[in-house]
C-alpha cells in the first residue's frame, strides 16, 4: 500500500502529521509559510527527501513578496537536511526564470518518486531472499515518497515476492523506528520485530542480521554521512561483526560543497524530547541537563556502499560518488 505523507490538490497543501503516528492518522492543511516552517521544525513532516518535496510546495505557495527572504526562512527550520535548501533553490531559480513555481514543485515530487524507485532497485540487488535486516530511524515512504530510501528495497522486495525479517531499532529519543518504521512495515505486510537501540549488538552477535539499511540527510564529498543520531554506533557494530552497512539516499543528498563530516552542521534539539515527549510523566528531573543532537556523522570507513538513484558508490567515495555523474 502507498503511504501518502504529502498531498497537493492543485490549490491546497496537506501533510500527514507524523508526530501523531502510529495512534492517529491525521492530515493537516498548511495555510502560511509559518505553518510550513513549524511543520518541518516540529517533525510533522520529516525525512530529508520528504522535507525537500514539502519545502518545494511551501515556497511555491507561500513565498509572499520576497521569495529570497522566504527561502532563507524555510531553510533555517532544519539546517542539516540538504534536500531542504536544494529544493527551495530550485523554486527560486524557477521564479527567476519566470517559470511556474507549482509546476516546479510538482516536478520535484514526481522526480523523487522515480529516484526512490531506482534507489530501491539498486538496494534490492544487494540483498537476498530471507535476509535479516537491521534498520535505524525511518527512511520509508513517510520520509520520502513512494517506496522510500532505506526501507525502499524491503518494500519493493515484498512486491517482488522476497521475504525479509526486519529488526527495527526504536531510535531514541523520537522513536521513529518504533512509531514509523514498524508502522510502515506492518502495513506493508513485512515481518518486523521492534528492538531497543541497545539491542542491536545482540541480534548481530546471534547471526540474525545479514545487512544494515539506513537513510541519510547529508553526504559529504568524502563519503562521510549525517544520519539520525545513533547510526554511527550501529555502523561500528556492523563493522565489528562483518555485516554490510548500506546508506541509501537520493544523489541530491550528496553535497560536494561539504568536504568532510567535520563540516556538517549538527542540529541540537530541545531537552524535552528526551525527558517528556511520548511519556505521561517526565523521565528525569526538570533541572537535569540534556544533550540532544538530532544527527551524528558516520565515518566513510564504516560504510560498505552508498546507494543512490544514479547507482551504487563503493570506497573510495571521494572518487566513486563523482563517477556516478558520468
Amino acid at each position: 500500500m502507498d503511504m501518502e505523507n504529502i498531498k497537493f490538490d492543485g490549490e491546497r497543501l496537506f501533510i500527514l502529521d507524523q508526530t501523531l503516528l502510529p495512534n492517529e492518522e491525521k492530515f493537516i492543511e498548511m495555510k502560511s509559510i509559518e505553518d510550513c516552517w513549524n511543520a518541518i521544525k516540529l517533525l510533522q513532516v520529516r525525512g530529508a527527501p520528504a522535507i525537500g518535496i514539502f519545502a518545494g510546495y511551501a515556497l511555491a505557495l507561500f513565498h509572499g513578496n520576497n521569495i529570497e527572504k522566504a527561502k532563507a526562512y524555510l531553510d533555517s527550520s532544519r539546517p542539516t537536511a540538504v534536500n531542504l535548501s536544494w529544493a527551495t533553490a530550485r523554486i527560486l531559480n524557477a521564479y527567476k526564470d519566470g517559470r511556474s513555481l507549482i509546476d516546479e514543485a510538482i516536478a520535484i515530487h514526481n522526480e523523487d518518486i522515480e529516484m526512490c524507485r531506482k534507489i530501491s532497485e539498486y538496494g534490492l540487488s544487494l540483498l537476498h531472499n530471507g535476509d535479516g535486516i537491521l534498520t535505524h530511524c525511518n527512511a520509508g515512504e513517510l520520509a520520502t515518497s513512494k517506496y522510500g530510501t532505506g526501507l525502499g528495497p524491503l518494500i519493493l522486495g515484498k512486491e517482488k515476492g522476497y521475504n525479509f525479517h526486519v529488526f527495527s531499532d526504536e531510535t531514541r529519543p523520537l522513536l521513529q523506528g518504533a512509531r514509523l518504521t514498524s508502522y510502515e512495515l506492518e502495513k506493508a505486510g513485512i515481518d518486523i520485530t521492534l528492538i531497543c537501540d541497545n539491542m542491536a549488538s545482540l541480534v548481530m552477535k546471534k547471526g540474525l542480521i545479514n545487512a544494515v539499511l539506513v537513510g541519510c540527510d547529508r553526504v559529504a564529498a568524502n563519503g562521510d554521512v549525517a544520519n539520525k543520531i545513533g547510526t554511527s554506533g550501529v555502523a561500528i557494530l556492523a563493522k565489528h561483526y562483518g555485516i554490510p552497512f548500506y546508506v541509501l539516499g537520493p544523489y541530491s543528498t550528496v553535497d560536494f560543497n561539504t568536504p568532510t563530516g567535520e563540516d556538517i552542521i549538527i542540529e541540537e534539539r530541545e531537552a524535552d524530547e528526551i525527558k517528556t515527549m511520548f511519556y505521561e510523566k517526565p523521565t528525569a528531573l526538570s533541572e537535569t541537563k540534556c544533550f540532544n543532537p538530532a544527527f551524528d556523522v558516520t565515518d566513510n570507513s564504516l560504510i560498505t556502499a552508498i546507494i543512490t538513484d544514479k547507482g551504487i558508490a563503493y570506497p573510495p567515495f571521494d572518487k566513486s560518488l563523482k563517477e556516478l555523474l558520468k
